[in-house]
């Protein structure tokens, strides 16, 4: 097994694209992985800085470049990849979106391979989660070994949609908030939502779900782990390791595999 310094020499820095319609949580999400609450720097791909108010101002106006690079001051050896664009329906969108995922996973230039997908789901609004967007992307896009987790974020709000069923069953207020969690699971697991991505063509090879990511405390546990099992290829696992720096569970469990 390599040591972490030849890991980062030869592969560079982790790389993600993360994927999700607007306001899915994905600045959230990614603010909790690197323990901040900071906005994300943001650099061309060759890595001169460019200013955030621009590049909102393009955003706004649909221009959004995927090749862009986000970066945490808190832990810059991670660099992500947003999507923002093609969720939206734009054909140009989705075949950029599909044209970088297809480039960036197959280059040779190993520092610039993406190495993982997040692709963030809402469950704010759960009976809108798969949509046309969601089914092109899992019938279109091969991601070839780079792994798709699927990312059910805001899942808390389906913990009020189970609040509200267990007390119009007659339960008391202290019972519907122990039971809201579990009752939101099922909730989720009868709406089909994972079972109707997997039956696509290029399914996403794992999930998880994810509640309070506004709170400084959430835990992103479940993801690092899903995202590190996913890899499949050591080296790349022990990259993932290294990288982040708030599963100390993660590190241990990976060190006594090894």
């Amino acid at each position: 097994m390599e040591p972490t310094q030849d890991l980062r020499e030869k592969f560079g820095r982790f790389r993600i694209l993360v994927v999700g319609r607007e306001n899915a949580g994905k600045t959230t999400l990614l603010q909790r992985i690197c323990n901040t609450t900071e906005k994300p720097e943001i650099f061309d791909r060759r890595g001169n800085k460019i200013d955030v108010a621009i590049v909102q101002g393009t955003v706004n106006r649909g221009c959004h470049n995927i090749e862009d690079e986000l970066v945490f001051r808190s832990n810059q050896d991670f660099v992500f990849h947003d999507s923002c664009g093609f969720e939206s329906g734009g054909e140009n969108e989705f075949t950029n979106m599909k044209k970088f995922v297809m480039d960036r996973a197959s280059t040779t230039k190993l520092k610039e391979q993406i190495h993982a997908i997040w692709y963030c789901i809402p469950m704010d609004e759960c009976h809108r989660a798969i949509t046309k967007a969601e089914e092109r992307f899992f019938s279109e896009c091969d991601t070839s070994d780079v792994p798709v987790i699927a990312v059910f974020t805001k899942f808390d709000a389906l913990w009020d949609d189970a609040y509200g069923q267990l007390k119009s069953a007659g339960l008391s207020r202290r019972e519907c908030l122990i039971r809201a969690p579990e009752c939101a699971k099922e909730i989720f697991g009868n709406a089909k939502i994972w079972d109707r991505l997997c039956e696509r063509k290029y399914p996403p090879k794992d999930s998880v779900c994810m509640a309070e990511m506004e709170k400084e405390s959430a835990n992103c546990e479940a993801l690092l782990e899903s995202t590190t099992s996913g890899l499949g290829e050591e080296s790349m696992q022990m990259l993932l390791i290294s990288t982040q720096r708030t599963n100390m569970t993660l590190c241990i469990k990976y060190a006594v595999k090894r």
